[in-house]
């Protein structure tokens, strides 16, 4: 289905995608880990708001891919951002080495809105 929808020059390779969150899932995991391992009273709360985010992340493929519905997904994306955000603040609380290995996922995510959007408009 992605390859038949207009998409923006921009619009990186379908091939690079799937590099691209492998290694944001590793850095992601890594994170949630030192989070898990910390003993910190407030790891409860952010592995709260991480489990949260991730399903809204499995959910926008669903919206997006399955059910073709681009400006939903986009504003799904934009509640997915505000849960990286948190879950950063969160996460940076209890340690600040965790909460910048999500850097480049909430980079990818925000880039991925604007993709959304765009697409939503092409099509």
């Amino acid at each position: 289905m992605y390859y038949s929808l207009n998409k923006p020059a921009f619009s990186p390779p379908a091939n690079l995608f799937s590099i691209v969150w492998t290694i944001l899932y590793i850095l992601m995991g890594i994170s949630s880990y030192i989070i898990y391992i910390s003993g910190n009273p407030n790891t409860t709360k952010a592995l709260y708001v991480y489990a949260l985010q991730l399903f809204f992340n499995f959910c926008w493929s669903i919206i997006f891919f399955g059910l073709s519905q681009y400006l939903f997904a986009f504003i799904w994306l934009l509640i997915l951002i505000l849960l990286i955000v948190k879950m950063i603040q969160l996460f940076y609380k209890i340690s600040p080495i965790a909460a910048y290995l999500q850097i480049p996922y909430l980079i990818w995510c925000i880039f991925a809105a604007y993709l959304n959007y765009v697409i939503y408009k092409m099509n």
